[in-house]
This record gives C-alpha cells, structure tokens and sequence, in this order.
C-alpha cells in the first residue's frame, strides 16, 4: 500500500497529473468519464462515473442502490494543489557568464527556505495550438530529471543567515535553470527544453509556435521514500494534500455499491482560497450532484433532500505534534505520528466538525478498528483552514474536517507516518460501507 502511495506522489507534482494519474485509476476500475457538455442521461445503481473541471480537480460517483433523495450521499473531499513556484511568462533572466534563471512566483504559503539547495524539476501543463482558436490542446509535462535548483547565498556574504534571513519573494527565490553554450540557446533556454519533452510523445513535432501558454511550476526532483528505524515515516512533498486524494481513492476502489451514492471530490487551489471554477467554492460539484438527482428523480427537491441526508469527510492533513517545539501545540489535543486518524476542531469555525459530525468519524474509525485522534490550535496560536467549511458554505453540508498527522507542513518535503496512511485507507473503506 505505501508504495503505490510513493509511486502516486512521485508521479504527480502538480495538480494536473494528479488528476491525470486519479482518472487513469478511475477508468481501470471501470469508472465511465462524462462530459459535462452533454445530458448524463440514464443512470443506473451501480453506475460509476466521474468527470474533470479545468484539468485540475476530479469528481467520481458510484450511484447508490437507492436514489439520492432516499438515501442521500457519503462524500470525501481532498485538494490536489500544493504550495510551490509558478513560471512566469517571459520567464528567463540571462545574467553575467551565460547563467539563465527563471522568474517565479510564490504559490499558496511555502516554507521557502526548504526549496533551497536541492534538485528541483518543473511540471504542469501546455497549450497548443489547433485550427479552433476556442479549443487549443492541452499537453501535460513532466520533465523527470534534476533540471534546475534555488541556490542559497554563502554564508560567508551573509553571517547572520542562522539568525533567520527575510527573503524577498521577487529576488531570492529565482531557480537557476543552465548556462548558455550556444548562442541560439539565448531567450529559448526553456521553450528548448518543453519541445524536447512534448516532442517524446508527438507524432508530428510541435515547433515554438504551436505553444500558446503554459501552467508550470516548480517540484522537488527528489523521489518521496520511507524513514526511521522502522522505515515508519514517510518523506515527500506534496504529502498535503496528495496523501488525502490517494487515500481516497484507494477506498473508493476498494468498495462496493451500497444504498447510498459514494463521492469522491478533488478541488483545486485550496492553498489560495478555493474562490475558482475548480475550487470548493465553485457550484460545480453541486450542479453535478443537482444533475444526477434529476437525472433520478426528475426534481430538483431530490437533491435538496439529498443534501440534507448527506455526510462529508473534508479531508486536509493535520499538524503532529513536533518534539522540537511541544510550547506551540494546545497542552491536552496535540496529534502524534502514528496516532491514526485527526479530527480537526476550530471555535472560529475553520474547521466543518461539530461534536456531532465528529462523533460520526470516530464511530466509523471504531467500526474499523482505528484510533482517532484530535486537534486543537493552541489558543496563542493562530491556525490554518481548509475546504471542508468553504464546501458547507456553499451546499449545507453535515460534516467532519480531519487528516492524518504530519510534520513540517508546507515544507519542500513534509514528513507522514505509514501506520497512519494505512489506518486513513481503513477508516476511509468502512465510511464508504454505510
């Protein structure tokens, strides 16, 4: 199981192979795609579709035995985005002896220094051009080598750097990407490198123009692995929230079809708010659960029933407690690795559990045999938020926010722990069992 974990993330850098890699297992297993252009048609018990939104988040159903407003739905969310550096466009900065470097932009809230000093790599997506100036083509890239890193300043030019440095966004982040040797390599250093990588795969070579745009950012290089002296934690970026979509993944495969319909919902850009069209905010998801209760019941008071006998699992990692630091965690509801499964609680309301939907979750981790555990900020603290409560604001949904434990949150390489992993899939499976 932690394997097929390491494989996923190492396959997915950024969000739109993630989606990429989650659709190709949703199809092996039978899942039909839909185009959300045409009418779904009928649907049957049993049916298992899923459909894609900008590339960049994914929806999977599995209908239920019984329509939506009977027996309502059982939803896990996750996101796939995760804080990184986008390519700006015009993104070469030629400097003194030939040295070519990108400029960037910040994505979501990094631990910047983390990507210093190690071999990073790009990847997302291109546009290329057809004929229909309103339907380019979308190629994903993923140049599977060390490519380029951000290189620190000595620490000789800079004696208080383990005093902690403020870093400038605009100036101290800008990846190198090569030297220049050849004269026509100048301003052409990265467009080279993106026709070599789609033109693997092409049966007619792209040239530089058929490429309209991209989406790309920066990924660590490095392959995500196991730790410890058990090999019981786990070291890899993209951990939040990748590890969160593969766990649910997994469990929806590994169920069956039950009364209620089963959804799984990967968003977008949750690390800078979820206010877009593949975001938690959209009414995407809505207008899809709103289509197949039609498509049921020919009603739209299907899906309004429908919601009101929902339950969602938000699915977003939580903070373990850190044997460094014990002062910044709350003294009774400090998560550990290895713990199992968090519950996440916020009077400020960042968070979707109540004591309610909270009790839900920790009786579905009983069935399955799986210890829970809780997180509270530290009342000095100032936490994070997630989708769970922006999905709630938008389809009223009883709820639980939870995640399992990780250290060094938005860090280049965030730590887990393979005991947990394995106790997510567990309680995510029996959750689906409902």
């Amino acid at each position: 199981m932690i394997q097929r974990l390491l494989s996923f993330l190492d396959a997915s850098p950024v969000n739109f192979l993630a989606v990429k890699n989650i659709s190709d297992m949703l199809k092996a297993d039978g899942f039909r795609q839909v185009d959300p252009r045409q009418p779904l048609g009928e649907l049957k018990a049993g049916d298992k579709l899923f459909v894609s939104k900008n590339d960049s988040s994914i929806y999977a159903f599995r209908i239920g035995q019984k329509p939506l407003a009977e027996a309502g739905f059982h939803m896990i969310c996750a996101h796939c985005d995760s804080p990184t550096f986008r390519i700006k466009p015009h993104a070469e900065m030629p400097t003194e002896g030939g040295l070519v470097k990108l400029n960037t932009e910040v994505y979501g809230g990094p631990i910047m220094s983390t990507w210093f000093d190690r071999p990073l790599t790009i990847a997302g997506r291109v546009i290329v051009r057809t004929d229909d100036v309103m339907h380019p083509l979308t190629r994903l890239l993923h140049i599977k080598r060390p490519l380029l890193q951000i290189s620190n300043l000595a620490i000789h030019f800079n004696r208080q750097v383990n005093d902690g440095v403020a870093l400038s966004r605009q100036k101290d982040v800008l990846p190198i990407l090569g030297q220049i040797t050849d004269k026509l390599e100048a301003g052409n250093m990265l467009m080279n490198l993106i026709l070599e990588e789609l033109n693997k795969h092409e049966t007619s070579p792209l040239n530089p123009a058929d490429i309209l745009d991209f989406d790309l950012y920066l990924a660590d290089a490095t392959p995500a692995c196991t730790f410890g002296a058990h090999d019981e934690f786990i070291s890899s970026g993209r951990l939040d929230d990748l590890s969160m979509c593969f766990a649910g993944v997994e469990a929806l495969l590994a169920s069956a079809s039950t009364d209620t319909t089963q959804v799984l919902a990967i968003f977008d850009n949750e690390e800078t708010g979820s206010q877009t069209k593949q975001g938690a905010a959209s009414p995407f998801l809505s207008f899809m659960l709103k289509r197949i209760a039609l498509a049921q019941s020919h009603t739209e008071e299907a899906f309004y029933e429908a919601v009101e006998r929902a339950f969602m699992i938000s699915a977003d990692n939580a903070h373990a407690w850190h044997p460094n630091y014990p002062e910044k965690y709350d003294p009774t509801n400090h998560p550990m690795l290895g713990g199992g499964p968090v519950i996440k609680f916020n009077a400020a309301q960042k968070y979707a559990s109540d004591a309610a939907s909270a009790a839900v979750f920790a009786g579905i981790c009983a069935k399955a045999g799986v210890p829970c555990q809780r997180f509270v900020n530290h009342s000095d603290v100032a936490g994070g938020s997630t989708l769970g409560n922006i999905l709630a604001s938008s389809i009223p949904l009883r709820g639980v926010d939870m995640g399992n434990a990780i250290l060094a949150m938005h860090s280049c390489r965030e730590t887990g722990s393979v005991r947990d992993h394995e106790y997510c899939v567990r309680a995510f499976t029996e959750f689906f069992k409902q």
